[in-house]
């Protein structure tokens, strides 16, 4: 398996045998049952943050489940000609042990031949079916909850799936359930806004140059004028062309179902960074924001010091 080296001893995976004809297959709670009482195979990431194997190093009459070791807080994982079941366990070393994490995976384009699972206590819950790709297709979850189980689906011919995922950690607070980091459809409140201005991946000021729908996606992009650049963790914003009024220029994503619009006036607009892409959280109007911050600063209840002006 390119990329990945079996652990000490051998070939220790748990075996399953294979039905006389094709069909459903054991339950995944039956692979994992196997691997708790019988272990598995362990595969380690050669640059410890990204994964690529394939199924095809499997005995043709037997299902193997895999464990996986990751240890960064972003990464890859490319299971070509999917067969038996992976566990990916993520150990990442650049967070304190005492953070809350928040673990958040988005498929690959074209991702085909297994189901991927939430998996804690032995008890599994279906985050992304094999194929569906649609919409919405980036489930996040409390670190805290467990890790990954994915599972090949029964198939004819494998010579063309490939199940692959990106996967990322964040400190950002995570609820109880399934959900995305896009921020809600609603106006922020004060304490949110403030909040957001201290702990964001950028922090703008400036105005809706544009919006693009994309159905398909259920996106919009927003197209950004920005007159002050207080912080960016990427390069999201880059200076704006020669004879175009200075600046920088930029595009963030947030959800169609927003309505986002172009429109007149300044903003504060803040987010995060989520795969590589800018979405947006809070983005009060700019007179807002600094009604809020010198309410805030006379009580003395600002989380952090920024520019009004």
């Amino acid at each position: 398996m390119r990329g990945a080296a079996r652990a000490a001893g051998g070939r220790t995976g748990q075996l399953w045998p294979r039905p006389p004809a094709p069909g459903p297959g054991p339950p995944p709670l039956l692979l994992l049952l196997a691997v708790l009482l019988g272990g598995a195979g362990a595969q380690y990431s050669s640059d410890l943050c990204s994964w690529k194997g394939s199924g095809l190093t499997h005995e043709a009459h037997r299902k193997e489940v895999e464990q996986v070791y990751l240890r960064c807080s972003a990464g890859t994982v490319e299971w070509m000609y999917p067969t038996g079941a992976l566990i990916v366990n993520l150990r990442p070393n650049t967070f304190s042990p005492s953070r809350h994490l928040t673990l958040c995976i988005k498929p690959l384009r074209g991702s085909s031949g297994a189901n991927i699972y939430l998996e804690k206590t032995g008890e599994l819950k279906l985050l992304v079916r094999d194929g569906d790709l649609g919409p919405g297709q980036a489930p996040c979850f409390s670190f805290e909850q467990g890790g990954l189980f994915v599972e090949a689906t029964p198939q004819q011919d494998i010579s063309r799936r490939t199940t692959g995922f990106q996967y990322e950690l964040t400190s950002r607070h995570a609820g109880p359930d399934l959900h995305t980091l896009s921020a809600p459809c609603r106006p922020c409140s004060h304490t949110e806004v403030l909040l957001a201005v201290c702990t964001s991946d950028f922090v703008v000021r400036g105005s809706i140059q544009d919006v693009t729908h994309e159905p398909a996606q259920q996106e919009s992009a927003i197209h950004l004028n920005v007159s002050r650049l207080y912080r960016q963790k990427s390069r999201v914003f880059r200076p704006a062309p020669e004879g175009e009024g200075g600046g920088w220029r930029g595009r963030v994503s947030t959800l169609l179902e927003c309505g986002v619009r172009p429109g007149r006036g300044e903003f504060l607009f803040t987010g995060h960074m989520h795969f590589g892409e800018a979405w947006l959280g809070c983005a009060p109007r700019f007179k807002d924001f600094q009604r809020m911050y010198r309410d805030a600063e006379e009580r003395g209840l600002n989380p952090c010091e920024i520019g009004t002006e």
